[in-house]
């Protein structure tokens, strides 16, 4: 048989003695080795495409790193964290499951501005011969050798100047009594619970490696904690004429209703645009284009004669009534945020002024905002092509002259139509001079898009919640949110908006108004409704997932007060769940959730977590949610926790309390439910003590 032959020619290896020696570190010409005895991969917390990434004032940030070395010897890591005004503290990190390599450590945050930090990892000499020691000495294996070992490390660290003097004559005698002792002496201080304790406040190091130093953004705590209310002003004190028609709410008439919502326990009061309302192609009532001579048109097509983005409708007064609903606001304990709707009328003065802005067609007219097939004849779109230079300047004027005006909250409509680059040198502009002003990005879009918004700044972000609705839907996006995301995305859980009236509350019932609010205030520390969400308006225009006569275009009266004295009205469950969330820190972090499991596919549950060092009253706050997540039915199954999580051993009983009924029960990890959602569909259970 022939002999086979390979495709390829061989090479003649060369003799190590033959292999020419490079520096350490050097591999070959432009190329050198990047990995060190001690790796540290995969830092946390970090952003895609290498953004800064983001926690608030009062978040508990999880740092984590995954480190590990050759062999057996034991390795320590610490976090070292500098705040904004240079004080540097170090922290030891725990490892998290065997085998993962992966190392963690939860830090309160409590400063504004910019952090940075970076691990370090040692071979930690103490914790090797002790663990070493406690196994050899036991077996009979190399026991006056580990004494010797044991001996030397101590007289090491009784060496170290630095270290306090009682603390080094303990090492000393330590190290003396190693020599002089047999193998008892031996183990007995490898496992001295004092010793080790010394050696975990100032380790024994070799080996030393640092990551990179990273950035971490931390802003003030309503960037990533609050309770939103929305409405337009122009409603708010509205009235019917004789002749029939409605005469506009002003300022000083939506005052009159900021008590109320402060009474539900609301931060932050949102405004849709406040601007003058265009003429041209103006909408009448349900988006129709026929207008009768009272629509007021929608507050998105910005801009008329009386002004642009920075002027207010002459119909709800002037600057300084302005000026005073903010102040008004402000004693109420609410925040104002105003609608950033970066787009115009075809009256607006930007079209006069600066055609360029916008985007010409072929037989000279300037194309509409369009969502093919839907076309808003109202609405001129913004073209950046023309003159970024421009456009820039003159956005970046129309936020700072709200933020002199008191308004340092944005919600910002259809981010996602604009130049990323722009939100990223916007904000980073504003914040610059003004590092407490928020922006929220509306912004239903593509995942991709989404978090990119959140990523060059954005400081809340709609989701998709609005739209997940299953046991399962829910299970996957909260666990995305409260942990995929967490480093840079803070979603914004609105329940409904002046756009949004999705499928499951049109024909939910009341049941669903109910459940969706409890699980948007226990869920994520931001969230927010918009008016007449307390009064279950669930009329959708047909075909769409929008209230028919809906406010965008005309005005609305309601009746607020006549309905809850009728007992009609859902803001006494708004009022309870935002107390909830102010007496339960817990409840006011995003990363803590853990989802749980029940035995029904329309039974959700979901716990909030928060160790008694970070709750500031001495003991820990656990909240646990269970939900039936359909409207339409009683629902009765078991559901099945994991309580170590709470510190809870398996099997072990301990007490709950219904936060939203006052029932008490002793509990399991393994516990029957009934949830009714015509009469109790959501249970928000306090975990109070074992029972």
């Amino acid at each position: 048989m022939a002999a086979r032959t390979s495709s390829t020619r061989s090479k003649t290896l060369r003799s190590p003695a033959q292999i020419p020696l490079r520096p350490l570190g050097a591999v070959s010409d432009g190329e050198t080795l990047t990995a060190t005895r001690i790796p540290l991969l995969n830092a946390t917390p970090a952003v895609p495409g290498g953004f800064a990434p983001k926690a608030f004032v009062g978040e508990i940030v999880p740092f984590t790193v995954v480190a590990f070395r050759e062999g057996h010897d034991i390795i320590g890591v610490q976090l070292r964290l500098t705040s904004p005004d240079g004080e540097e503290s170090l922290h030891r990190l725990s490892p998290l499951l065997d085998g993962t390599d992966r190392w963690s450590a939860e830090i309160a945050i409590d400063v504004q501005g910019r952090w940075t930090f970076r691990f370090e990892a040692f071979s930690d000499d103490f914790a090797t011969w002790a663990h070493a020691a406690e196994l050899k000495v036991a077996a009979g294996v190399d026991v006056p050798v580990m004494a010797a070992l044991g001996a030397e490390l101590l007289a090491r660290a009784a060496s170290e100047k630095d270290r306090p003097l009682a603390q080094r004559k303990r090492l000393t005698a330590d190290s003396a009594a190693l020599l002089a002792g047999d193998g008892a002496t031996t183990i007995a201080l490898s496992t001295d619970a004092d010793l080790a304790r010394v050696f975990l406040e100032r380790p024994l190091t070799s080996l030393r490696s640092a990551s990179a130093t990273h950035t971490l953004l931390v802003e003030r705590t309503a960037a990533g904690v609050g309770a939103w209310y929305e409405f337009f002003p122009r409603s708010e004190g509205a009235k019917r004429l004789k002749d029939g028609t409605i005469k506009s709410g002003t300022f000083r008439t939506a005052t009159k209703r900021l008590p109320a919502v402060a009474a539900m326990g609301f931060d932050v009061i949102y405004l849709v645009p406040i601007h003058p309302i265009g003429i041209t192609n103006r909408k009448g009532r349900n988006n129709t284009l026929t207008t009768e001579p009272d629509d007021p048109g929608s507050p998105y097509a910005i801009g008329a004669a009386e002004g642009g983005h920075d002027a207010i409708h002459p119909d709800l007064g002037k600057p300084a009534d302005f000026r005073a609903f903010v102040r008004a606001a402000r004693a109420e304990g609410l925040e104002v945020a105003l609608d950033l709707a970066l787009q115009a009328s075809p009256d607006h003065p930007w079209v006069d002024e600066h055609p360029e802005w916008f985007t010409t067609l072929p037989d000279g007219t300037i194309a509409y905002a369009e969502n093919p097939p839907k076309k808003y004849q109202d609405i001129y779109p913004l073209n950046f092509d023309n003159d970024p230079e421009g456009i820039y300047q003159e956005m970046l004027r129309v936020v700072q002259h709200w933020v002199h005006e008191g308004v340092k909250i944005f919600r910002v409509d259809n981010p996602h139509t604009k130049p990323l680059q722009f939100w990223e040198w916007l904000i980073a502009t504003v914040n610059a001079e003004d590092p407490d002003v928020i922006f929220l990005a509306e912004a239903f879009t593509r995942p991709a898009v989404m978090r990119a918004l959140a990523a060059v700044g954005f400081q809340q972000s709609y989701s998709y919640f609005t739209w997940r609705n299953t046991k399962s839907e829910l299970e996957e996006f909260l666990s995305s949110v409260s942990h995929e995301t967490s480093d840079y995305m803070r979603p914004n859980l609105f329940v409904n908006t002046h756009d949004i009236l999705t499928e499951y509350l049109q024909f939910g019932g009341r049941a669903a108004y109910r459940i969706r609010a409890c699980i948007a205030a226990t869920a994520a520390p931001v969230y927010g409704v918009y008016a007449g969400y307390e009064l279950f308006e669930n009329v959708a225009r047909p075909g769409s997932e929008e209230n028919i006569d809906n406010e965008k275009y005309e005005y609305k009266l309601r009746d607020w007060e006549g309905a809850e004295a009728a007992g009609d009205s859902l803001a006494p469950l708004l009022r309870r769940l935002n107390e909830i969330r102010r007496t339960h820190p817990a409840l006011r972090q995003l990363r803590n959730l853990a989802v749980h499991w029940s035995d029904d596919d329309s039974v959700l549950v979901y716990s909030k977590h928060l160790d008694a060092d970070f709750t500031g009253t001495g003991d820990a706050d656990t909240i646990l949610v269970v939900a039936n997540v359909d409207p339409h039915s009683v629902r009765e199954t078991t559901v099945h926790l994991d309580t170590t999580i709470w510190g809870v051993p398996l099997g072990e009983p301990f007490e709950v309390e219904d936060l939203l009924t006052g029932a008490v029960w002793a509990w399991t990890d393994h516990n029957y439910v009934r949830l009714d959602a015509f009469a109790e569909p959501v249970h928000i259970l306090k975990v109070r003590k074992r029972a």
